[in-house]
C-alpha cells in the first residue's frame, strides 16, 4: 500500500471471510514504512500471492523499487533505493542476505542463526551496514523479512 498524499485504512481480524467460512487463527500484521522518492504520488494498493515461491524456501522479492527487480518484484515500491525480501524456511535451510550498504532483518516467526551475529528469535530485528551478505539459517520453522537499502535519507 502506498499512502501517497494520504490514505485511510484499517486492519482487523474479521471472524468470517467473504465466502462465509470462519477464521480461527489470529492475523499477524507487520507494518513497515519506506518513504517515497517523490512527494505527492497517488495512493495505491497492490497484492500478489507468493505462497508457492515462499514454500520453496528461497529468498523472494516481495516489494521493490530497485531497477534490477522491475521484472520480478511482487509489488512495486515508489522508492528506487529499497527492496523487501521474505523467506519461509525449514530447519537447516539457509538464505543469504542481499549485499547492500544498509539492511534490516526482522524475524516474523521462529528462530534463525545469523552468520557473525548469532541466534535471533520471533520479533527480533537486526540492522546491517555494509554487511557483505551474511547467511541466515533456520533453527526452527521460520519466516524472515529483509529490507535491502542502497541509499540513506538526508536528515536536514
Amino acid at each position: 500500500m502506498s499512502a501517497g498524499r494520504g490514505i485511510l485504512h484499517s486492519e482487523r481480524n474479521d471472524h468470517s471471510r467473504a465466502d462465509g467460512s470462519s477464521v480461527t487463527e489470529p492475523v499477524h500484521v507487520i507494518q513497515m514504512w519506506i518513504p517515497p522518492d517523490e512527494p505527492g504520488i497517488e495512493p495505491s494498493y497492490q497484492e500478489l500471492p507468493i505462497d508457492a515461491e515462499l514454500d520453496a524456501g528461497a529468498l523472494v522479492v516481495v516489494a521493490s523499487g530497485l531497477p534490477r527487480h522491475r521484472n520480478d518484484a511482487a509489488v512495486g515500491l515508489h522508492n528506487r533505493y529499497a527492496g523487501l525480501h521474505a523467506a519461509r524456511l525449514q530447519p537447516g535451510q539457509t538464505v543469504t542476505i542481499p549485499d547492500a550498504p544498509f539492511g534490516h532483518l526482522f524475524v516474523a516467526r521462529g528462530t534463525v542463526d545469523v552468520e557473525g551475529s548469532g541466534p535471533r528469535e520471533h520479533g527480533d530485528a537486526l540492522r546491517l551496514t555494509g554487511s557483505g551478505g551474511p547467511r541466515v539459517t533456520a533453527v526452527t520453522d521460520a519466516e524472515i523479512l529483509i529490507w535491502e537499502m542502497h541509499a540513506s535519507f538526508d536528515r536536514r
